[in-house]
C-alpha cells in the first residue's frame, strides 16, 4: 500500500468500485476494490488498481494492471472455473467510439493473484476478414475456428448499396471491413450449474466504424486451465 501511494506522489487515489466475496477460498468473505486517480471535472480515471483485502487477516495486497485508465471501471465476483471460490471480472470502458473495453480476470485463492484472462490475448488470439461481395452479400471469416459467414446487406438503403454495387449488384470496386477488438464481456452461467462462462461481443464493421453490420457473439468456457472457444455466433442488425 505504501509503495502504491507514493508512486502517485500525493495524490490520493479514490475507491472507485467495490464488491465483497470469498475470493481467497477460505470460506471468509473479502473485500475487491478497484481504485484509481480521479481527473477533477471528468470521469477519466487513472492508475486503477486491483486490491483485495483478506478477510480473515485484514491484510491488502494491491495489483497493478497493464492497461490501467479509462472510464467506469466494474467489479464482478463469480466462479469461472469450478472451483468454488469467486474470480474477479474486471471491466474497464476505453471511451472510444468503438466501445472497446479492457477486461481482466484474476483468481486470488490462497491470496495469490493469478490472471485467467486478458482482453488482448483474447484479441490477439481472436482475428477475423471481413469481405464484401457482389450481390449484396458480405463474407465474415473468423480464422480461430475456420468459419465463414455470409451477412446479406440487401435491405440496406438504396443510398447506400448504389455507392457499393451497380445496377446489376456487382461490387465497383473491392472493399473489406473489420471487426472491433472486445466491446464486452459478460459473465452468463448458461448451464444453470454456478459456474460462469463469458459471452464476447465484437462489431462488425463495413466500411468504417460507424457502418455496423452486426456482432460476433463468442461464448468461452474454462477448460484444461484456459477459456475456451463453445459457441460462436453472428448476430445480424435489422435495418
Amino acid at each position: 500500500m505504501n509503495n502504491f501511494y507514493s508512486m502517485t506522489n500525493w495524490i490520493q487515489p479514490n475507491t472507485v468500485s467495490r464488491a465483497r466475496g470469498d475470493v481467497t477460498g477460505d470460506r471468509i468473505p473479502d473485500n475487491v476494490y478497484l481504485t484509481g486517480i480521479v481527473t477533477p471535472d471528468s470521469p477519466f480515471i487513472q492508475n486503477i488498481t486491483l486490491l483485495v483485502e483478506d478477510g480473515r487477516t485484514g491484510l491488502v495486497k494491491s495489483v497493478p494492471l497493464l492497461e490501467n485508465a479509462g472510464y467506469n471501471p466494474t467489479i464482478f465476483l463469480g466462479d469461472f472455473t469450478g472451483n468454488g471460490v469467486d474470480d474477479i471480472l474486471i471491466s474497464i470502458a476505453t471511451g472510444g467510439s468503438g466501445g472497446i473495453m479492457y477486461h481482466y480476470i484474476y483468481s486470488f485463492v490462497y491470496d495469490t493473484p493469478q490472471l485467467l484472462f486478458d482482453f488482448n490475448i483474447y484479441n490477439e488470439q481472436y482475428q477475423y476478414e471481413v469481405i464484401y461481395e457482389d450481390n449484396y452479400k458480405v463474407k465474415v471469416i473468423s480464422n480461430m475456428n475456420n468459419k465463414t459467414y455470409i451477412v446479406d446487406i440487401s435491405t440496406r438503403g438504396s443510398d447506400y448499396l448504389n455507392e457499393i454495387y451497380d445496377e446489376n449488384g456487382k461490387l465497383k470496386s473491392p472493399i473489406t471491413g473489420f471487426v472491433n477488438p472486445l466491446s464486452g464481456l459478460y459473465p452468463v452461467d448458461f448451464d444453470s450449474n454456478n459456474v460462469f462462462e463469458l459471452l464476447a461481443y465484437q462489431k462488425i464493421a463495413g466500411r468504417y466504424n460507424a457502418d455496423s453490420l452486426g456482432y460476433i457473439l463468442n461464448t468461452l468456457g474454462w477448460h484444461d486451465n484456459r477459456f475456451d472457444l463453445q459457441n460462436q455466433y453472428v448476430a445480424i442488425l435489422g435495418y
